[in-house]
């Protein structure tokens, strides 16, 4: 199957495409938020091909999936007046939650035809989709291995653009807890922290190396209020790291109770860091079974065979 689809979230797209079909990746010459083509930083198969926009118009694609509405447009004047859900089949990929009032968001796609999937099936429960059929493919990722050594006694946080989204991704938690044990963060834009005692930043890591210098250290530390379930909570789980995490979103059913510590509470954070970083062995512990439950509900395989499910369905049109 010959699939269209944009480069929108690499860590997303990179297990996507290390799937059974070619993906063609709309590719500009200033490799703009429309036109990004291949991973510059992870590993993608050459199934995954570059095709310039405006030579979309000669690719035969047998499926559209679309991840931002304006993508619908894009896809109708790249390919010749094909429009995704009328002259192509097509499926919408929906990463993230409502950003606007809950319960009552409705959808962009929402009253449409073209089916929407959601990454987790809390994102499925709070999106008001108006009756269009939806379906939940949960994430998976590719095994990067157990790294977990915890030799830095500090925690890691791994988080993109911390300023600007600020407490939708615990921002405003990261001070305390780089003064109280000290917090490597990485990410995209985490150089535009404040100088906070106890911190320290790793801008932008290509994922090779930040699974290398991610699991050195002690405890892994999601931070996130309301955002999607995050691949790097996924990530850190499969490399070994014991996790303390907000009960937030589908946290709760991501993270294991033994495998570290889900709390709703602020004064928990740190107190659960700390009686990880003073306890190497119940550390390595929870992490492991925290990487036997990230693999088992999060492995590739899984994935990759729902997904490919619902494609057949979708092209056959027997989606629901």
């Amino acid at each position: 199957m010959r699939i269209l689809i944009w480069h929108v979230r690499e860590a997303w797209t990179t297990a996507f495409v290390h799937g059974r079909h070619d993906y063609l990746l709309p590719t500009s010459l200033d490799r703009g938020p429309d036109g990004q083509g291949r991973s510059r930083t992870c590993e993608w198969p050459a199934a995954a091909r570059e095709v310039a926009t405006e030579a979309l118009a000669d690719e035969d694609v047998d499926l559209v999936v679309l991840q931002r509405p304006h993508e619908v447009g894009l896809a109708e004047k790249w390919l010749g007046g094909r429009r995704p859900g009328r002259d192509l089949p097509a499926v919408y990929l929906e990463h993230n939650t409502p950003a606007g009032a809950l319960p009552d968001t409705r959808h962009p796609m929402a009253g449409g035809s073209i089916p929407i999937v959601h990454v987790t099936g809390f994102n499925d429960l709070v999106w008001d989709c108006d009756g269009t059929p939806t379906i939940v493919i949960e994430h998976g990722i590719p095994d990067p291995g157990r790294r977990y050594t915890g030799d830095i006694e500090r925690a890691g946080v791994v988080v993109n653009d911390p300023v600007r989204r600020g407490r939708s991704v615990g921002a405003d938690l990261i001070p305390a807890l780089a003064e109280d044990v000290g917090a490597d963060v990485f990410g995209m834009r985490v150089d535009r922290l404040p100088a906070y005692h106890g911190l320290r930043t790793y801008e932008d890591l290509p994922q090779r190396d930040l699974h290398d210098h991610l699991p050195r250290r002690r405890v892994y530390v999601h931070l996130s209020r309301w955002t999607s379930l995050d691949l790097s909570l996924i990530e850190a789980m499969h490399l070994g790291m014991p996790v303390v995490a907000l009960a937030t979103t589908e946290t709760p059913l991501a993270v294991p109770h033994e495998a570290g510590f889900v709390t709703t509470r602020r004064d928990e954070i740190v107190p659960a860091v700390r009686h990880l970083m003073k306890d190497p062995d119940v550390a390595e512990e929870a992490g492991l079974i925290g990487r036997r439950h990230a693999r088992k509900r999060y492995g590739l395989d899984r994935f990759l065979d729902e997904w490919d499910d619902v494609l057949r369905a979708v092209v056959a049109g027997t989606a629901p």
